[in-house]
């Protein structure tokens, strides 16, 4: 039997609707900020981020964004991402092997995205004595240096 051409069956549009509700649900999970808390953005204002970066002798080449992060690591949170301060596994294997539980990632923010992004700072030890950073999620880090949590 000939389907009328441009004709979608009813089989047809539940692959659609399914495939919508899919993304949906895909695009749900990716926005992972827990509930009720701000964006680092938000909690600190850009007039304070720059005050902070002046304060904090980490280097230049880490972004602004990162500067409220790190004052969120020096207070203990609380974290804009259920993620913060979870263990980092190292799995790349590009970070110095340690046992597991050494090192901890934390988010750090990317304006114009609704989503966690590429962007974190990994710490080793606790307190945190080694500090690293990665801009593209894993595939490589800069080590830096600095003063204990104040």
């Amino acid at each position: 039997m000939a389907r009328p051409t441009g004709g979608r069956t009813p089989r047809g549009w539940a692959w659609l609707v399914a495939a919508l509700v899919l993304v949906g649900s895909w695009q749900l999970l990716q926005r992972e900020a827990g509930p009720g808390m701000p964006p680092v953005a938000d909690t600190f204002p850009a007039a304070d981020v720059a005050t902070r970066r002046a304060q904090d002798p980490a280097p230049d080449f880490l972004p602004a964004e990162a500067h409220a992060t790190l004052a969120l690591i020096d207070r203990g949170g609380p974290f804009p991402h259920r993620q913060d301060g979870s263990v980092f596994q190292n799995r790349e294997r590009l970070l110095p092997l340690q046992p597991r539980g050494h090192y901890r990632e934390y988010t750090v923010d990317t304006p114009g995205l609704d989503h966690r992004g590429a962007r974190r700072i990994v710490t080793g030890g606790d307190p945190p004595a080694e500090w690293y950073y990665t801009a593209d999620h894993y595939r490589s880090f800069r080590r830096f240096e600095r003063s204990p949590a104040r």
